[in-house]
């Protein structure tokens, strides 16, 4: 299968309008990001096959890997995003794609105006990470654009982005998810494979993938459900779902499995460029500015731990437990029965 996906991205696609569902297809970005994207190269920006936006916030100076990084559009535009003092590296594993983006390196160094390319790209394939030349806890970020799916090896995928992550560090990508298992007929399917779909773990084996191999609490960022718009591969589908979900997995000791309360908050200071109302650390915690804001205790580290820190007053500590954070999915599974008597039964 990595051999028809290669094919299928170097050979049979020549731009976004050769594919044959919407899978791999972008959504709009924020207004602040698109004077960037029109900087870009007509021809990266063609060839480009992503289906979410991976450009999470506070970005400057960051050390960034992105994991099948294709004609480099992403690669492009977090250089301009991470500054002249930052670094961005692309691996890719399709040949064809890579000397589209190698082509134009010189091209965005001068659009942006620095002395020297802060990106370079590499050939290798995602589940060989530890094959190519890139230094343990280096990078702060780990990117992914609709590529983890076409992977054959996922949880290898994952060890490696922690092994590469610093400490604090995050994984931020996008990827396409099953609302059930992909049936094993169209696992092999070569067309399905290469637009995103035969691939796509279910959901639910991918938050427990995460856990067990390092990525204690998976936030999802955001999501929607992809219409594949082609009856025919409809058809064989089934009533197989398919979402763009976007996720950001911190590397942070000390993450429990779910959001306990400690009676902490935080409040946070408005800071972060290009967000000064709000600051969006999942799809469930939009923290506004000035607020004082109740976090879980998973929430506090991801905060306290990562580039984010200078950003917010921390309020409390670990000191006592309350018990399961209100809000997060889990109660206390037993009967709490305060009207009972003097005839309640014993064992």
């Amino acid at each position: 299968m990595r051999e028809e996906v290669q094919n299928y991205y170097g050979q049979q696609l020549h731009s976004s309008d050769d594919l044959q569902t919407n899978a791999c297809c972008d959504q709009e970005p924020p207004a602040y990001l698109k004077p960037l994207l029109a900087q870009l190269h007509d021809e990266v920006v063609m060839r480009y096959y992503g289906c979410g936006l991976v450009a999470p916030q506070q970005l400057k100076g960051m050390r960034i890997l992105d994991l099948g990084s294709g004609s480099g559009r992403d690669v492009y535009l977090l250089s301009a995003l991470v500054g002249e003092q930052g670094e961005v590296v692309g691996v890719d594993m399709t040949d064809e794609q890579l000397e589209v983006a190698r082509r134009h390196q010189n091209y965005h160094r001068d659009v942006f105006g620095y002395a020297k390319s802060n990106v370079r790209f590499l050939k290798g394939y995602i589940e060989e990470l530890d094959q190519l030349d890139l230094e343990e806890g280096y990078f702060d970020i780990v990117i992914s654009n609709c590529v983890i799916n076409l992977s054959t090896d996922k949880p290898k995928v994952i060890r490696d982005v922690k092994r590469l992550l610093k400490p604090g560090g995050e994984f931020f990508f996008s990827d396409v998810y099953a609302d059930r298992r992909v049936p094993q007929p169209l696992l092999n399917d070569p067309v399905l494979y290469g637009e995103c779909l035969a691939g796509a773990l279910y959901w639910n084996d991918f938050i427990n993938l995460a856990k067990q191999n390092g990525f204690a609490d998976p936030r999802l960022v955001e999501s929607r459900r992809l219409t594949i718009e082609n009856p025919d591969i409809e058809a064989r589908l089934g009533r197989q779902r398919f979402y763009s979900a976007t996720y950001r997995l911190f590397n942070i000791e000390g993450l429990e499995p779910a959001c306990e309360d400690y009676g902490q908050a935080v409040i946070y200071r408005g800071t972060v460029e290009q967000h000064p109302h709000a600051f969006m650390l999942d799809d469930h915690h939009v923290i506004e500015t000035g607020k004082v804001f109740p976090v879980c205790g998973n929430t506090w580290l991801m905060l306290e731990k990562s580039r984010f820190a200078e950003h917010f007053t921390f309020i409390g500590n670990f000191d006592t437990h309350y018990g399961i954070f209100e809000g997060c999915g889990l109660n206390v599974p037993f009967e709490d029965d305060t009207a009972g008597g003097d005839n309640a039964p014993c064992c």
